[in-house]
Formats: structure tokens, C-alpha cells, sequence
């Protein structure tokens, strides 16, 4: 059983529009649910930095607060997961938590399908 990070844009090519970001969220969040049935663990960077994000007094994203705590927690996260699964999409965040990755010597996939049922 592996913890696994989904990676892909969730900021990237939205211009800060709300809409726009539920939208890449809902495509982050729709990988997370096939993971589980592999018998993983899915997590996603925002389920973990939006909370913290609101209780640190955020007023919009992209703001000093926003800043602070996006992206850290990703990387943070990186260090507990065994795996990303870096779904399509330009991310200049997702590359990086890919590159992280790779530093860690953590398995990376590009497709859900590629991933192991657990054992």
C-alpha cells in the first residue's frame, strides 16, 4: 500500500478565477477515488493546504498567506508519500513536486492505470 500525491495543475492557467480552480480541483480529485480502489492511500497537496489556508486568514488566492502555506505543505507531504501520480496538465507546482519526487527517490506515474493494485 502506497500514499500517493496527485500532482497536476490546480492554480496553473486559471488567472486566480474561482471557477476555474473548483474545476482543476474536481480533475485532481477524480484520480483519487480509482487510487483508493488500488488499495493506496490518495492525497492531494490542497485537501491539506486549503483548511490551513482559510485559518491563516487568507483574503484571496495568491496572497502573502496563500504563499506561505500552498506549496510548502505539498512538499512537506512529499516526504510521508511513496509515489505521485502527476496528472496532465501545464503546473509549474506540479512540476516541481514531480522534481521533489525524484529527489526522494519516489515511484512517479503518469497514468492511474500504471499503478498497482496493493497487495
Amino acid at each position: 500500500m502506497m500514499m500517493i500525491l496527485i500532482a497536476g495543475p490546480y492554480r496553473s492557467g486559471t488567472n486566480n478565477k474561482l471557477d476555474l480552480i473548483k474545476k482543476n480541483m474536481e480533475r485532481l480529485e477524480s484520480v483519487a477515488l480509482p487510487i483508493f480502489r488500488k488499495g493506496h492511500i490518495p492525497m492531494i497537496g490542497e485537501w491539506v493546504a486549503n483548511p490551513l489556508i482559510a485559518l491563516g486568514g487568507s483574503k484571496e488566492v495568491g496572497d502573502e498567506v496563500f504563499t506561505e502555506i500552498q506549496y510548502p505543505t505539498a512538499h512537506r507531504l512529499l516526504t510521508k508519500c511513496d509515489a505521485v501520480l502527476r496528472i496532465e496538465g501545464a503546473s509549474k507546482g506540479a512540476d516541481q513536486d514531480v522534481k521533489i519526487a525524484q529527489e526522494l527517490g519516489l515511484q512517479i506515474y503518469y497514468d492511474v492505470k500504471d499503478i498497482p493494485i496493493a497487495e
